[in-house]
């Protein structure tokens, strides 16, 4: 049995979590600085983004669970500490901070940060801060560090679950952030994991990467994969059940629970884009295989216009038609049919690739709602994708008009 818990980053045995302001943001209401312990070492994986230009912290962070250990993550928010000559530095430095604070070696610390990029990254406000930070960690800490790990983004993310394993309770939970610079493939924001089972590093990574391709880079909010972003997941084995260590009944189980916290992320994420004010999913079904599924629904999540025509509420299902017909999947254009759902019920708007009647009224009451479905059945075999992204408003301009000024 599973079922959704609160908590968080902290839901699972063992995990406390803190977030506080220390000063690197201008912003003194926002936390720009955040915590995560274990109180043992636990098992680490994570994976990171695709970019070419890579933040300080990931380089750091690879280095540190290089052997699959890891018992605490710290992460600013305001400066990416990216492209900066002293970047390394910085972030070992921030790991050096956490480890003279509380017991935990330098190298079993995980390093993130996020926000602008090419500014200088002092550790002074840093310092300052990490007394306040180490003294709120807390059980009841997630949200504060939910809070801390924040840009753009104008709400804290956090899906916690309970489900059995081994004959053991168990839970898993995790905190995100992501709003802009958002696309796929892996990794496109920020996302710590945190679960009290027991699981060999090299099944936790192997979890990690197979869940990935099917969430995480399955996100579309803007097409800019950042430079900064990974998802990393500790799993600290304090729920007392045997070591996964291999295939079977146990990682499936895990692999379910895992997939539920990431799903709700990515919801959460893709709702949360830049100025959005809808959450849009597309479900494709009936491919010949599961690579054109996934290909299918990238293309029309990540196509400008259906965004745009989804943030006026225009049922303009010519674009969902376009943006698979220009992303290289194999596919048979007069199979297609294309519907758009919401909570006002469903409307079928083209099949066999040509439009049929509908009422645009019903349509555009259809499309007026805060989450849309777009359903893409391609009749031509059994396999199917999600994709997740949202639409495409005037305010995503305005913020990034001026993010760094």
């Amino acid at each position: 049995m599973m079922k959704l818990i609160n908590g968080g980053v902290t839901a699972a045995q063992g995990f406390k979590a803190s977030g506080v302001h220390c000063g690197i943001r201008r912003n003194t209401s926002k936390n720009d600085l955040s915590l995560i312990v274990s109180e043992v070492k636990a098992s680490a994986a994570a994976v990171y983004t695709t970019n070419l230009v890579k933040g300080a912290p990931l380089t750091v962070t690879k280095a540190h669970i290089a052997d699959g250990k890891a018992q605490a993550i710290v992460c600013n928010s305001g400066n990416a500490n990216t492209c900066n000559a002293n970047g390394i530095e910085i972030a070992e430095g921030m790991a050096a901070l956490v480890a003279n604070a509380i017991p935990v070696e330098q190298s079993d610390v995980v390093v993130a940060s996020t926000g602008v990029i090419g500014q200088p990254l002092s550790l002074e406000p840093i310092t300052d801060g990490m007394p306040e930070l180490v003294g709120k960690l807390s059980v009841d800490g997630s949200y504060e560090a939910a809070l801390g790990i924040m840009t753009t983004d104008t709400i804290a993310k956090e899906v916690a679950v309970e489900f059995e394993c081994g004959g053991k309770t168990c839970r898993i939970g995790g905190i995100a952030k992501g709003s802009g610079m958002i696309h796929p493939n892996m990794a496109t924001m920020l996302v710590f994991i945190t679960s009290d089972i027991a699981i060999a590093p090299a099944m936790l990574q192997k979890a990690l990467s197979g869940d990935i391709q099917n969430t995480f880079n399955m996100i579309s909010v803007d097409g800019d994969t950042s430079t900064n972003d990974m998802v990393v997941v500790l799993a600290n084995g304090l729920a007392g059940n045997a070591e996964i260590t291999a295939d079977g009944e146990d990682f499936t189980t895990f692999m379910k629970a895992l997939n539920t916290v990431t799903v709700g992320l990515c919801r959460m994420m893709a709702g949360d884009g830049e100025g959005a004010t809808k959450l849009l999913e597309c479900q494709v079904s009936g491919a010949k295989t599961l690579d054109i599924a996934k290909t299918v629904a990238k293309s029309v999540i990540c196509s400008s216009l259906l965004k745009a025509a989804m943030f006026g509420a225009d049922a303009n299902w010519g674009r969902v038609l376009c943006a698979i017909g220009y992303s290289g999947a194999d596919v048979d254009v007069t199979k297609i049919s294309v519907s758009f759902k919401s909570d006002k019920g469903g409307i079928l708007v083209c099949e066999n690739g040509a439009g049929v009647a509908f009422s645009e009224e019903k349509a555009k009451e259809i499309l007026l709602e805060k989450e849309i479905e777009i359903l893409v059945e391609l009749n031509d075999g059994e396999y199917n994708s999600t994709a997740w992204g949202c639409d495409l408003t005037y305010d995503y301009v305005k913020i990034n008009g001026d993010y760094r000024t």
